[in-house]
């Protein structure tokens, strides 16, 4: 029983850390196949979901996960960032390490089969463009951030709604894996600027040949 506890599993942390600041909508952004909307309603968050995701093969999953959860919608194909237009998004062979930005040897030598294998050429859009079309003056939105490098671009793209949300979840890198990101210290000092706490950190993407932590995930509420 003790395993679903808040410190041995982090969904259940994420879940209470959700509880805190009364969320009742998750903007899932980076969604890929659907896997983190999903862990969140295996552990009971009955809230409303919006998946964001860019590449057409996830997206098809993705709508399929989605399709019988009358409070889980998806938004037309599109990544998120900090412009309205087209932009070319990178396939990695696992789905889940694509990203707008080239990949380092950091990455894709510390993860088989993470390397390039394809493009598309996809929507792009600020969420601040968006995202009042799934809010309502009693929604207590939470943010996650999964788009492999390109967290600090989603932010740029989301100014006003940031001021909405309530707490963020995003993947922060601890050394570079993807040309030109943003690592851990910038961003979380740029979310409490904006005035948020760091709640929580979780275990991400580890070395396997050495065991250093090349990602974590983090938790940061508002709190006032």
């Amino acid at each position: 029983m003790h395993r679903l506890t808040p410190s041995a599993n982090p969904q259940v942390q994420l879940k209470k850390s959700l509880e805190v600041v009364n969320a009742n909508i998750v903007f899932d952004i980076g969604a890929n196949e659907g896997q983190f909307a999903s862990e969140l309603r295996s552990v009971g968050f009955f809230g409303e979901l919006v998946s964001f995701e860019p590449l057409s093969s996830a997206r098809k999953k993705l709508l399929s996960l989605a399709e019988n959860d009358r409070k889980w919608s998806v938004h037309p194909q599109a990544a998120v960032g900090d412009q309205d237009g087209l932009i070319e998004i990178n396939i990695a062979g696992n789905s889940v390490s694509s990203s707008v930005l080239p990949m380092l040897e950091s990455h894709s030598d510390a993860a088989v089969g993470s390397a390039y294998v394809a493009s598309e050429k996809v929507p792009i859009i600020l969420l601040d463009s968006v995202a009042e079309q799934y809010l309502r003056p009693e929604s207590n939105l939470f943010i996650k951030i999964d788009t492999q490098g390109y967290e600090w671009k989603v932010l740029d793209g989301a100014s006003e709604t940031l001021k909405r949300a309530k707490g963020v979840l995003c993947e922060l890198s601890l050394v570079p894996l993807y040309e030109g990101q943003r690592l851990w210290r910038d961003v979380i000092e740029r979310l409490e600027a904006e005035g948020f706490t760091l709640w929580a950190i979780q275990k991400g993407f580890t070395d396997p040949r050495d065991g250093r932590s090349l990602q974590v995930d983090a938790i940061f509420l508002r709190l006032d």
